[in-house]
C-alpha cells in the first residue's frame, strides 16, 4: 500500500471558499463571453455572405437561412455555458447538446469557408461557386456526423512504453493506466463513464491516475454519474489532480466527493509507492491555472517534493502539458498530463501550441518525459475528428 507523505497547501478555506456559488459563471469567462459573442455574430455573418448568394435563394429560402444563422448565434455559446444561464437542469442539458453539435457543424463550415475563400484566390471560376458551396455543407456535416461518432463510442485502448533512465528493475513492466479530461456533464453520463471504468477494470493496471476535468457541473449535480469511478480497479489504488474545470465546477466539493468514493488527491503533494520490494514518488500538483482561483492553491511542483526521499523515481500528474519547465527544474522524471484532447477535431490541433508545448504523445523536455493524453471524454461539441480519445496504459520500460 502506498505510504501517504502528505504536504498539503493550506486548502481548508481556500476549498470552502471555491464551493460558494459554484454555478456562477467565473468573472473571466464573463467578460470573454461579451467579447465572443459579438465574434460569433461577425463569423456566421461572413459566413452567409460567403455562401448564401452562390444558392441564389428566393424570398423564401433567404429569410428561412438568414433565420438559421440566427439560431446558431444563439445556440453555439449554450453548447458551453447552458448550465450557468438555466435552472432546470434537464432544459441545460438539452440545451447544451443542441449548443454542442452546432458549435461543432459551425466550426467546420466556418474552417471550410475560410479555405474556400483561399482556394478561390487562385481557381476562381463562376462554374464553381455553387458546387463549392454545396462541397463545405456537406463535408461540414460528413466531418460532424464522423466527429459526433467517434466522440460517443468507447475510448480505444492505447498502449505505450515510456522509457526511463535508472528505472530500477523491479519497476520495469509497471502499468499505470491514464484517464483523463472525462468532461462528466451535461452530455457525458453515468452510462458513459461506467463503459470507460469496465474497460480500465479489465487492464489488470498496478495503478490508475486521473489527470483532470472529470467534470463539468456541481457535486450536487453530477455525484451519480462520477460515482462509477470509485469502482476502478487496480493493485496501489486511484489518484487524481484537479484540472481548470474543476474549478469551474466547485472544486472544494469535488476534491472532498472523489476522496469519499476512493480516488486520492494529489494536490501539491506525493505519495510513496512500494512495488515488489522497489519504491518511488507519485506526485501532484494542482491545475497551471489554479492559483488565479486563489493564490493558496497555485501549482507548486517543488511543494509536491518536499520531504520526499531522494534519489528515487519521480512521477508527477499536472493536468496542462506547460507545468513540464517547471517539474523538469523541480527534478521530475516523467510528467503525465492532458487538458489539450489532441486538438479534440481538425483543425484545432495546430493551434494548441499556441498555449501548450506538445498536444498529444510522448515528448522529452530536458531530462523529463511528458506524456499527453488526447483525453477519455470531450468539451463542449460531441465531435472528434483527427484525435481520437484514448484510455491509455502506460507501461515503464528501461530506456
Amino acid at each position: 500500500m502506498p505510504n501517504n507523505q502528505d504536504r498539503n497547501l493550506p486548502m481548508t478555506a481556500a476549498m470552502n471558499r471555491s464551493t460558494t456559488n459554484h454555478q456562477t459563471l467565473p468573472g473571466n469567462v464573463r467578460r470573454a463571453l461579451w467579447r465572443i459573442l459579438p465574434l460569433i455574430g461577425g463569423l456566421h455573418a461572413y459566413i452567409g455572405w460567403r455562401l448564401l448568394p452562390a444558392f441564389g435563394l428566393d424570398t423564401t429560402g433567404l429569410p428561412l437561412a438568414i433565420g438559421g444563422f440566427v439560431i446558431s448565434t444563439c445556440l453555439v455559446p449554450l453548447g458551453l455555458l447552458a448550465r450557468f444561464v438555466v435552472t432546470r437542469q434537464v432544459l441545460a442539458d438539452r440545451l447544451s447538446w443542441l449548443g454542442g453539435v452546432a458549435m461543432g457543424l459551425f466550426s467546420s463550415v466556418l474552417v471550410l469557408t475560410v479555405l474556400r475563400d483561399v482556394a478561390r484566390l487562385v481557381f476562381d471560376s463562376p462554374s464553381l461557386t455553387e458546387p463549392t458551396a454545396m462541397a463545405v455543407l456537406g463535408l461540414a456535416i460528413l466531418f460532424t456526423l464522423i466527429g459526433y461518432l467517434n466522440a460517443r463510442r468507447l475510448a480505444s485502448v492505447l498502449f505505450v512504453d515510456i522509457p526511463l533512465a535508472n528505472l530500477p528493475k523491479k519497476l520495469a513492466g509497471f502499468t499505470i493506466v491514464q484517464l483523463s479530461d472525462i468532461h462528466v456533464g451535461p452530455t457525458i453520463k453515468r452510462e458513459y463513464v461506467q463503459a470507460i471504468v469496465e474497460r480500465v477494470n479489465q487492464l489488470d493496471a498496478d495503478l490508475v491516475a486521473i489527470t483532470g476535468d472529470v467534470v463539468d457541473g456541481s457535486v450536487e449535480q453530477l455525484r451519480a454519474h462520477t460515482a462509477p469511478l470509485g469502482s476502478l480497479r487496480s493493485r496501489h489504488g486511484s489518484f487524481f489532480v484537479t484540472g481548470n474545470h474543476e474549478y469551474y465546477s466547485g472544486a472544494a466539493a469535488w476534491m472532498r466527493e472523489f476522496e469519499r468514493i476512493g480516488l486520492r488527491g494529489l494536490h501539491n503533494r506525493h505519495v510513496v509507492i512500494a512495488h515488489r520490494g522497489a519504491h518511488f514518488i507519485l506526485a501532484g500538483v494542482t491545475d497551471y491555472s489554479a492559483g488565479t482561483f486563489d493564490p493558496s492553491q497555485a501549482s507548486d511542483p517543488d511543494a509536491a517534493l518536499a520531504g520526499s526521499p531522494p534519489d528515487l523515481l519521480r512521477i508527477l500528474l499536472a493536468h496542462q502539458p506547460r507545468s513540464a519547465a517547471a517539474a523538469e527544474a523541480a527534478g521530475f522524471d516523467l510528467q503525465l498530463s492532458g487538458h489539450t484532447h489532441g486538438g479534440q477535431f481538425w483543425p484545432w490541433n495546430f493551434f494548441v501550441p499556441l498555449q501548450q508545448p506538445f498536444t498529444a504523445g510522448l515528448h522529452r523536455l530536458g531530462r523529463l518525459m511528458v506524456y499527453t493524453s488526447r483525453g477519455t471524454g470531450y468539451w463542449g461539441p460531441p465531435k472528434r475528428f483527427g484525435a481520437p480519445s484514448e484510455i491509455t496504459v502506460l507501461r515503464l520500460v528501461a530506456a
